[in-house]
């Protein structure tokens, strides 16, 4: 049974030199085949994986602000009736913060969105630029205005660490941001993707990414930061208001079942890992054939479940809870967790520990992929 929903729009109406997803650049869409096809694919999940009610819906992917509000309309419509909502259902759709997004953001609202998750990602238009970004910054806030007056929760999120930025240029942005009043921002640090022009970039000696040790300067500030001003964080990357979380992440990250609908969807049902068509003619096709998107939809072992459940579950400060995986995936904890690197990372600092529930300190967190790789157990890595 699923308690989320993901619908990830693929298309971009502008070239972005820094992200992957230029082949699905597109001039024109039309929207009536698509409307077609999503709802086509939302029925298959649901025959698969209905039950209860939906706690979250999310509308991300390419650039879906620009989807046009009766498409967005149709597919809550079709996903309440599908599966039913909860009373404090969670609908999010990401959005680039241009003008021409932000003027559809009362239909989106009108349609049922009543989150938004905004891509401002830095408060200077120089940096913009170099992030490859359209907007400016005075679009970007007037983005934020209009979103703050029509939707009941806003996020945004920013990259830091860029290039010679200094504690005091980010202490300075982050200031400025947090004076806007949201109760949930998303705080990336730069990270250099393969097949991107970051990576291009720095193979050629354009920029040069920063070190870890000023790197992980800034993550602390961040932490401090944002406590303080009453965002502590709840992820590595994310920050809110208590009862301000984004509930749609947190069934990723405490691995609970979610549908995936839309070309290159992820999703987990029932202990498969599907995946949806990537290129958007091929997932028509699919559809058009069999009634679905699904390219691969493979069971996953108990092992590649639990590991998956640890890797996922430890991003969170809340942790995991070590008792309770041991009883849903029938591994005893000796072998979900090395002990001994456990005790060991903890008595470092980097790890905590009670007596079911372990995670991740706030010195770990820099190098979270580095203690992941040591504390998961060696017999769940070669089960």
């Amino acid at each position: 049974m699923a308690r989320a929903l993901y619908i990830h729009w693929p298309f971009c109406l502008k070239k972005c030199p820094y992200c992957d997803f230029n082949s699905h650049v597109r001039d024109a869409v039309d929207n009536d085949i698509w409307q077609r096809a999503l709802l086509s694919d939302m029925q298959h999940e649901a025959s698969l994986a209905s039950g209860e009610p939906l706690q979250s819906i999310f509308f991300g992917g390419g650039t879906p602000s620009l989807m046009p509000p009766a498409l967005v309309a149709a597919l809550l419509t079709q996903a309440e009736q599908l599966w039913g909502f909860a009373p404090d259902i969670e609908i999010t759709l990401e959005a680039n913060p241009s003008s021409v997004e932000a003027a559809k953001f009362a239909e989106l609202a009108a349609a049922g969105v009543n989150r938004v998750s905004l891509g401002l990602q830095a408060l200077q238009d120089e940096d913009l630029r170099f992030l490859g970004r359209l907007h400016s910054v005075n679009e970007s806030l007037a983005a934020l205005e209009i979103a703050q007056e029509v939707f009941d929760r806003v996020s945004f999120d920013l990259i830091y660490a860029r290039p010679d930025q200094t504690s005091a240029q980010w202490r300075k942005e982050l200031e400025r941001a947090l004076s806007f009043g949201t109760d949930h921002l998303s705080l990336y640090q730069l990270t250099i993707e393969p097949n991107t022009r970051f990576a291009t970039d720095v193979r050629r000696s354009v920029f040069t990414p920063m070190d870890d040790d000023p790197a992980a300067d800034l993550y602390a500030l961040t932490h401090e930061m944002t406590a303080q001003a009453g965002l502590p964080a709840y992820e590595i990357s994310n920050y809110a208001r208590p009862g301000q979380e984004s509930r749609h992440n947190l069934t990723y990250w405490r691995y609970q079942d979610y549908c995936g609908i839309g070309p290159g969807a992820h999703g987990r049902r029932g202990g498969n890992a599907t995946l949806r068509h990537k290129k958007p003619e091929n997932y028509l096709n699919a559809v058009s054939q069999f009634g679905h998107g699904t390219k691969e939809d493979p069971p996953l072992s108990s092992s590649d479940q639990a590991s998956e459940a640890l890797l996922m579950g430890l991003r969170l400060i809340e942790g995991v809870d070590l008792e309770a995986l041991t009883v849903r995936f029938g591994f005893q904890r000796e072998v979900l967790i090395n002990s001994g690197k456990l005790a060991h990372l903890t008595q470092l600092g980097f790890l905590w520990q009670t007596e079911d529930r372990i995670g991740i300190t706030a010195r770990g967190m820099p190098v979270l992929d580095a203690i992941l790789g040591e504390i998961v157990g060696n017999e769940l890595v070669s089960a």
